[in-house]
């Protein structure tokens, strides 16, 4: 578990682009995206649960969503979908 929430967090640094009206209007905040990992390890229903700011929000749910396909986890022998909270402290 552990590792995949590395991996989110590198690939969340890496492709996030602070959107240029929220540079000049100083907007800072937390969001927090939900989402699912489903039985073929695809990034589902992403969706945000805490919101710092519109502009934030989308940028947050558009690099969350352009995660990978993952191997997905398993229950007794099965493919199982998992849901994730992906807590993102947005700062300049």
């Amino acid at each position: 578990m552990r590792c995949i929430q590395t991996f989110i967090t590198q690939h969340f640094i890496k492709n996030f682009d602070y959107p240029e009206e929220a540079k000049e209007k100083n907007i800072t905040g937390r969001v927090i995206v939900r989402f699912v990992i489903d039985k073929e390890g695809i990034v589902r229903d992403v969706t945000v649960v805490r919101s710092a700011h519109e502009l934030l929000d989308q940028e947050a749910v558009r690099v969350v969503s352009s995660l990978p396909q993952f191997q997905p986890a398993q229950k007794d022998g099965k493919n199982v979908g998992v849901r994730f909270y992906f807590p993102m402290n947005l700062q300049l």
